[in-house]
């Protein structure tokens, strides 16, 4: 096996989309704050800080910490892996960019008024979802290419102009209260992808879609009894989990509505934080407020869905889960992180665990390039640090964790 403590990246060459400077503009309201670089040189680096000693854990196999990327100056809330480059979030409201495989500061920027709770890249664009339920849209400057500068908020001023008249366009938010039914009510918890468009999911339980093209709203879906915590998009299907115990699963009808196609049922009176699917779409994953890991195995037409996993996973919630090819790692309020490697008929092994951070591992991201026979993980913690794992796809010993047999009898419903 190669040496963990010095891995060789994989011969595929790293882009860098993301960072490339647009050729068109967009009138910026935001100007240089003192988060830009002082130099616009790409090179102009802040020395990461580093932690390189390996950490056995749990007896399974030697997983080992590779760094420790602090610079946030409040909790790291949310991750995203864009070609060369790491984008980290915190409730302080500033977006770190880090470059690998060095892991040094490349970049940060942000601001707002209200801490950014999730974020994903299109293009040389960033969207931030906030807790000031606003949407913040970030591009790189045209005069120096890692510079962003806040382009647009959503909804637009463009939507809102074009709305703002008609009474019918007012929804009640809560009692004696209307709002614009393109604005969100509350906290914007996440954000998702998909073919062109944008969906965020609120804790004022409505979901939104946006088209990424001119940043128009386009429609609103009041999807769940409670918050919204996760989103994920996947062969034409979007699933959103909810603190109503529930991943409901929407499917697009006609050119710019959604319908719901089924619904994965949690356990009774627990929270659903994070849901993830596999890459082919077949098995759909939630990970619960009681520790528990969940898994639905079925096809994107919801036909015919069944419980297949249902774990143990952690001793306190699970917040955040990723996938990386048959692995799938968990992160939860215990400060710990699980290592699963997927079955053939959906269950979970559990093959590690890692510690060190020192609080509640609040999001997690893998690289998608193999690194010495096996990938990096980066995890973001409620301690305001970004660890890096170097984690082994061949494991030496895993741990049996037999699934436990559901207690709900109807955990699957078809719409």
């Amino acid at each position: 096996m190669a040496n963990p403590m010095n891995p060789t990246m994989s011969e595929n060459t790293l882009s860098a989309p993301l960072l490339s400077v647009s050729t068109s503009s967009t009138s910026s309201t935001s100007s240089d704050t003192d988060d830009s670089p002082a130099t616009s040189h790409r090179f102009a680096l802040q020395d990461a800080k580093f932690q390189l000693p390996s950490i056995p854990v749990s007896g399974f196999c030697s997983y080992r910490s590779l760094a420790v990327l602090s610079g946030h100056i409040g909790s790291v809330s949310c991750l995203a892996v864009c070609g060369e480059f790491i984008l980290s979030a915190s409730q302080g409201k500033d977006i770190i960019v880090w470059q690998q495989p060095d892991l040094r500061q490349f970049t940060k920027f942000g601001q707002g008024d209200g801490s950014v709770k999730a974020l994903v890249t299109v293009g040389n664009k960033v969207f931030t979802a906030h807790q000031d339920s606003r949407i913040r849209v970030w591009k790189v400057s045209r005069s120096s290419e890692n510079i962003f500068r806040l382009v647009d908020t959503l909804p637009t001023t463009k939507d809102y102009l074009g709305k703002f008249m008609k009474q019918s366009n007012y929804v009640q938010t809560r009692r004696h209260h209307k709002r614009l039914w393109i604005e969100h009510a509350d906290s914007i918890s996440c954000l998702a992808v998909y073919d062109g468009l944008i969906y965020s999911g609120s804790w004022d339980k409505t979901l939104k879609v946006w088209r990424v093209s001119d940043l128009k709203c386009l429609e609103s879906i009041k999807a769940h009894d409670d918050a919204i915590n996760g989103l994920v998009a996947s062969k034409g299907i979007v699933y959103s989990a909810s603190a109503d115990g529930k991943i409901k699963a929407w499917g697009k009808e006609g050119k710019n509505s959604h319908s719901l196609k089924g619904i994965l049922e949690g356990h009774k009176d627990v929270s659903l934080n994070s849901v993830i699917v596999s890459e082919d779409g077949s098995l759909v994953y939630g990970g619960g407020s009681d520790g528990f890991i969940m898994g639905w195995e079925g096809n994107s037409e919801f036909v015919s869905w069944k419980l297949v996993c249902e774990v143990k996973a952690h001793q306190m919630a699970v917040l955040c889960m990723c996938l990386m090819g048959e692995f799938l790692c968990s992160g939860s309020a215990d400060k710990s992180i699980g290592i699963w490697k997927r079955e053939a008929n959906g269950g979970l092994c559990r093959v590690g665990i890692i510690s060190g951070h020192e609080g509640p591992v609040k999001c997690l991201q893998t690289s998608p390039y193999s690194v010495g026979g096996g990938f990096l993980l980066y995890s973001g913690s409620l301690d305001r640090s970004l660890r890096v794992w170097w984690v082994p796809k061949q494991s030496t010993k895993r741990e049996d964790t037999p699934p436990i047999e559901s207690t709900e009898k109807n955990s699957v419903t078809l719409c």
